[in-house]
């Protein structure tokens, strides 16, 4: 982890990038999901687009009148951006398992309620321990609902014969 987060505007600048990133890909976890039929993980992701986007606008108004230093809001992204010439954005979701899609949630999410658990731990401010405390409560609640989505979308893939797989391939040099 960085160094602890000391000011209200250095949490705020961090937690807004990070519910800016959840928004945006909820929403298009949510299109493809709908695109594909599945009602339900749509339905989830509408839900969890519209909490982070809450919690963005709830942090944009609490921040109102403080100076925000600029931060890497790359380093919240759930996905790598490419060069658009690339299209490898659209590649992965066109190979995504809906699976696939929930692990990205499901992680980044468990990213999130760390960072925050961590900001609670660690600041020297107790404004920002508070906030951070708060975030992170937030966050499991989404850890937990991302979860129980993924037991409805078990992971089909036999571990055991991909590694297998990969074992005789590293074994015979290829």
């Amino acid at each position: 982890m960085p160094r602890p987060i000391g000011t209200v505007e250095e949490f705020y600048a961090h937690a807004l990038a990070i519910e800016r990133e959840a928004a945006e890909r909820y929403n298009e976890f949510a299109a493809w999901f709908g695109d594909r039929g599945d009602d339900v993980l749509a339905g989830l992701c509408h839900n969890l687009a519209r909490f982070e986007d809450e919690h963005y606008r709830q942090l944009v108004n609490g921040c109102q009148g403080l100076t925000l230093p600029n931060i890497n809001a790359a380093d919240y992204q759930w996905l790598g951006e490419a060069p658009p010439e690339t299209g490898a954005r659209e590649l992965f979701f066109r190979a995504a398992q809906p699976r696939h899609i929930l692990e990205i949630a499901l992680e980044a999410e468990m990213r999130a309620r760390e960072f925050f658990a961590w900001v609670a731990r660690s600041s020297s401010s107790r404004a920002v321990r508070e906030l951070a405390a708060i975030m992170a409560a937030e966050e499991a609640e989404h850890v937990a609902w991302v979860r129980q989505a993924m037991e409805y979308h078990p992971d089909h893939r036999d571990w055991e014969t991909l590694f297998e797989a990969t074992t005789a391939s590293v074994d015979s040099g290829k």
